[in-house]
């Protein structure tokens, strides 16, 4: 049984039919059977959409795979459990961004809070195994978050995607950008903040054109 909130369940109840599901679940188990340490834990993969409802959702953040540290991955992309204390070097730029944007200082480096008033933290692949950075792409999870993006862009208005690299653009290229806001820059790792991620200004952007459309702000305050 999958477990994932109802509201998208019923949009993507077609997808945990397909044949290339059953292909993920039987790589899934059989990397399981062999002793590999998948993260997150299993209860957290879909984490993002069991935060963020389908009918809830203002924002995505796009991002790729899990953190593949010990206990860093929890289905949120960008974000640590909040016992974690040492910040990831992309989420320490996206504080300093935030920080820059709206003057907002974070001390906490969960970002549940963000979730839970609409940012679908979405991972493009929702697992991966310890140490092994990319470890589970190309098995199937990407198809699956395709669809996600194409529920969200044909049956949903007026959101805002943040597109942070060339990977996350590439898999937002058929959002429909007279339905929706679509910010774009560089990515936030330290390999590339300073090529154009630091003064995008994403988080202004974003509340900005939630109140032109009578949308209630992110709270982006932790």
């Amino acid at each position: 049984m999958i477990n994932i909130e109802e509201s998208w369940k019923r949009v993507l109840e077609d997808e945990f039919t397909q044949p290339y599901m059953d292909e993920l679940r039987n790589f899934l188990q059989l990397r399981r059977d062999q002793g590999a340490s998948i993260y997150p834990p299993t209860k957290l993969w879909f984490n993002a959409f069991n935060t963020t409802p389908f009918d809830k959702v203002k924002v995505v953040i796009l991002g790729q795979d899990p953190y593949h540290g010990a206990g860093q991955a929890h289905g949120l992309s960008f974000s640590v459990p909040a016992e974690i204390k040492k910040r990831p070097p992309s989420l320490n730029n996206i504080y300093s961004e935030l920080k820059s944007d709206l003057s907002i200082v974070n001390s906490s480096n969960t970002l549940t809070s963000w979730a839970e008033q609409g940012v679908l933290l979405l991972n493009s692949v929702l697992t991966v195994e310890a140490r092994e950075a990319g470890s589970h792409q190309n098995r199937g999870w990407e198809h699956f978050t395709d669809k996600v993006i194409e529920k969200l862009n044909s049956e949903k208005k007026h959101l805002v995607f943040i597109l942070w690299g060339s990977y996350a653009q590439k898999k937002g290229r058929h959002i429909d950008h007279k339905l929706h806001r679509v910010i774009s820059s560089p990515h936030p790792s330290p390999l590339s903040a300073y090529r154009g991620f630091f003064g995008s200004r994403p988080f202004s952007k974003t509340n900005q054109y939630l109140t032109d459309h009578e949308i209630k702000q992110i709270e982006w305050q932790l």
